[in-house]
């Protein structure tokens, strides 16, 4: 049984990394920590102002160092952004240093649970069912391409996701050097 791995959640805006990374962590009785919580209390302001005076890639550079960070230590629940997934480096670091989850979720139940999200730079201007279709046709491959577990979140309970995680670890030998 490899319940001392850590679990690190990808998946796109609104696949519910939070809401399950916080119910699989005290499950696992582990950290739960979600990265862009993270960048924006070191920051001391948050993910849009940072968008907004760094741009996407003063965003990426801090994601990049968190990600890093975070995933060398040890029974961790980490919900990352959903662009975490992008750069090279932080796929890398996600597949050598833990379980990688990807929560999948259609393109309709993100515009529902993103509904009046004011926190997410990339759906504030333009039509936000097209940037998370364009969103998707870059990530989707990454996220498949990059996951141990894929678990669609549309018509599963936050409950049964967890349940469906934690059997999953239990009958995977991980390599946990």
């Amino acid at each position: 049984m490899a319940l001392n791995q850590n679990v690190f959640l990808i998946g796109p805006m609104g696949a519910g990394k939070t809401t399950i990374g916080r119910m699989l962590a005290e499950s696992l009785k582990y950290e739960f920590l979600d990265s862009d919580k993270v960048i924006a209390d070191r920051a001391g302001a948050d993910i849009p102002w940072i968008f907004d005076i760094e741009g996407e890639e003063g965003f990426r550079i801090r994601e990049s160092a968190v990600v890093d960070e975070l995933t060398q230590l040890t029974e961790t629940v980490l919900a990352t952004g959903g662009g975490a997934i992008l750069r090279e480096d932080n796929r890398r670091w996600l597949r050598s240093r833990g379980m990688v989850v990807y929560l999948e979720t259609s393109i309709r139940q993100q515009l529902f649970r993103t509904e009046k999200d004011r926190g997410r730079p990339l759906l504030l201007s333009g039509d936000r069912k097209k940037t998370l279709v364009d969103l998707m046709t870059i990530r989707g491959p990454l996220y498949e391409q990059n996951a141990d577990l894929i678990v669609s979140t549309d018509k599963l309970s936050p409950k049964a996701i967890t349940k469906k995680i934690i059997e999953y670890m239990e009958t995977r030998e991980w390599d946990v050097n």
